[in-house]
């Protein structure tokens, strides 16, 4: 007989039968804090979503959530609700909870103060990750930001109906109380360079800047008045100044951002006091996954600016465009027209845009998938306009850079870096997020800053920090395998709350969180693969009693020779689960007469330890 057993597991493994956590670049076990909702365990909840991430209650309202796209559940019929869930147990233990942080910051266990200096260039989500996680190690590391305050995309990016900007001051405020200094107000080629760092002697430095150049179609007209690109736009909204646009607003991309800017710029006007509505920088949708969020950011602003009429050109097909398919539906109902498989092909005017002039497009991509619109001649029109924004991609600005500072930079007009060390090629100098990989989520920030500085100390302290891997993990005891709700295959996923749509102008937030009921519900719907259905050989006697229990029938034995790449000398059987079936209903676990199986998690390492419970699952 062959079969796995606690001894033979991998971390790789276990990664791979846990795809939430898989998907998620801080490596948060999603599965675990779902799970610890759906029994009533909220502070345990929040413990284990807060482990690997400093910006839980950001990421609770504004996360991208891959772990969302990648979760089994959403084969049976809809993936976990992870982020609302998220916001959820950060409402009640957050930053934003009556008592703060206080359940996290308590817990932190620091390294030993540490006199080595380490510079931080960007207070944006890969620059404040990246000190956080440096305090735990010991250091009091500096951080310089351009602006006049701390956030980076967080607060010149993402719209406040999405996120609160109190919200993003506390949970900075907190990795500041970890003894990380703040600068604002200095910009790297302006105030200071990376000689004067070194001379100052700081001993390591990473660049976390972000992209904030942003790209002009080459096209006839783009130089006429009315016509801006979305990351200049961006910036004035977020600033709190207004842009006139005029009454018919026309945003040129596919992805999300545009047209959540246009949303807002209407909606602050017509409520009767314009306010900064920001939206998530741009990207290239062609080179980014974090470029979907562009076009709907930016177009919801202009109609929150006051923007009569918004309308979206994007060279994709509906299905095609990049921008999230919930995101073009509450674009519409906003009123934001979309027009799809148009280009742009002159910007028309005397001076100042009159309109825009488009071709009908034939393709956008290539036969090996690569970005390569085709256009169909003879298709012209034009869609008459005040102004236009093009919303079609940024880039950093590296004009700060000097021969002698010794960093490269890549074909892609980005900071060079070895991908896991983060590490550039000049000594002691790291960079990660937007200006090393281009534009992308918030999360793939965080995860950059935090494995910045794992590298960075160990530059210093010569000391490894690995990531999670099975050394780090800890065997936790299953406890009550009774699930809170016994038909939990059934249940449809709990549609997340917002407000209606005549009562968004001026809200503060459209999403709202979860009922307590709600998120009892939609937590119970989990299948926790981050339990494995685990298999003493020497016990089982092949009975096949699990094999009939087994509702999905993902459990079957077979001949050893049925299976390619394994082979006995004598007649023998395998006992094969296969997890990415598996429900976890542990009904084989209760009926194996031997107990040779069983059901079993584990606890994550981190720089800065909880204490966890017991896995209920």
């Amino acid at each position: 007989m062959a079969g796995f057993n606690v001894q033979d597991v991998t971390a790789d493994w276990f990664d791979a039968n846990v795809p939430c956590t898989r998907a998620c670049p801080v490596l948060t076990n999603a599965g675990r804090y779902v799970a610890a909702i759906a029994a009533g365990d909220d502070e345990s909840a929040y413990k284990i979503a807060r482990l690997p991430n400093p910006f839980a209650s950001i990421c609770g309202r504004v996360c991208a959530a891959p772990c969302e796209a990648a979760c089994r559940r959403g084969v049976i019929d809809q993936p976990i609700a992870i982020r609302a869930l998220k916001r959820f147990v950060t409402e009640k233990f957050g930053v934003e909870s009556p008592g703060g942080d206080r359940h996290y910051q308590q817990a932190i266990a620091s390294g030993p103060s540490r006199p080595e200096k380490v510079a931080i260039i960007g207070a944006g989500p890969a620059g404040m990750a990246c000190a956080h996680d440096l305090a735990t190690f010991g250091y009091a590391p500096v951080v310089f930001e351009a602006q006049e305050q701390p956030g980076g995309m967080m607060v010149l990016g993402i719209p406040p109906y999405r996120l609160r900007r109190d919200l993003i001051t506390s949970e900075i405020q907190a990795i500041l109380d970890m003894g990380v200094e703040l600068r604002t107000g200095q910009a790297l080629g302006r105030d200071f360079t990376l000689a004067s760092l070194r001379e100052d002697g700081f001993q390591a430095v990473f660049l976390g800047i972000g992209c904030m150049r942003g790209r002009d179609l080459q096209i006839p007209g783009v130089d006429k008045d009315g016509v801006l690109r979305a990351v200049d736009f961006l910036l004035n909204a977020n600033l709190g100044y207004q842009v006139e646009l005029g009454d018919d607003v026309v945003v040129i991309g596919g992805g999300n951002v545009a047209l959540d800017a246009a949303r807002t710029a209407l909606r602050e006007i017509a409520a009767g006091h314009p306010q900064a509505a920001p939206g998530l920088t741009p990207g290239e949708v062609e080179e980014s996954e974090g470029a979907v969020t562009q076009t709907l950011d930016v177009a919801r602003i202009a109609r929150r600016m006051g923007a009569k009429r918004v309308r979206v050109v994007a060279l994709e097909s509906r299905e095609e465009m990049p921008a999230h398919e919930f995101e073009i539906e509450e674009a519409e109902v906003e009123g934001i027209e979309i027009f799809t498989r148009r280009g742009p092909n002159a910007v028309v005017g005397n001076g100042h845009v009159t309109g825009l002039e488009t071709l009908d497009v034939s393709s956008v991509f290539d036969p090996d998938g690569r970005f390569n619109p085709r256009f169909i001649d003879g298709t012209e029109k034009v869609i008459e306009c005040d102004s236009i924004i093009m919303a079609i991609g940024q880039a950093p600005d590296l004009s700060w850079l000097k021969p002698e500072d010794g960093v490269e930079i890549s074909p892609r007009g980005t900071i060079a870096i070895e991908r896991e060390s983060l590490a550039t090629s000049a000594h002691g100098i790291y960079a990660g997020g937007d200006v090393a990989f281009g534009p992308r989520n918030l999360i793939d920030a965080i995860g950059d800053g935090r494995r910045a500085a794992a590298s960075i100390h160990k530059q210093i302290a010569g000391e490894d920090v690995p990531r999670p891997s099975l050394q780090r993990r800890t065997m936790l005891p299953i406890i009550d395998l009774k699930r809170p709700v016994p038909d939990y295959t059934g249940l449809s996923r709990v549609a997340i709350p917002e407000e209606p749509n005549e009562r968004r102008i001026g809200s503060p937030e459209i999403e709202l969180g979860y009922t307590e009921a709600e998120a009892r519900t939609e937590a119970a719907r989990c299948l926790q693969c981050f339990l494995n259905i685990m298999l003493e050989p020497e016990l089982c006697i092949l009975c096949g009693g699990c094999v009939d229990v087994c509702p999905e029938k993902c459990i079957s034995i077979v001949p050893v020779e049925d299976i390619t790449g394994v082979s006995t000398e004598k007649p023998s059987s395998a006992l094969i689960i296969q997890e990415d079936r598996c429900i976890r209903c542990v009904l084989c676990v209760e009926r194996c007469p031997t107990n040779a199986l069983s059901l079993d998690g584990w606890s994550e390492a981190s720089t800065a330890p909880i204490a966890l419970e017991p896995i209920r699952a």
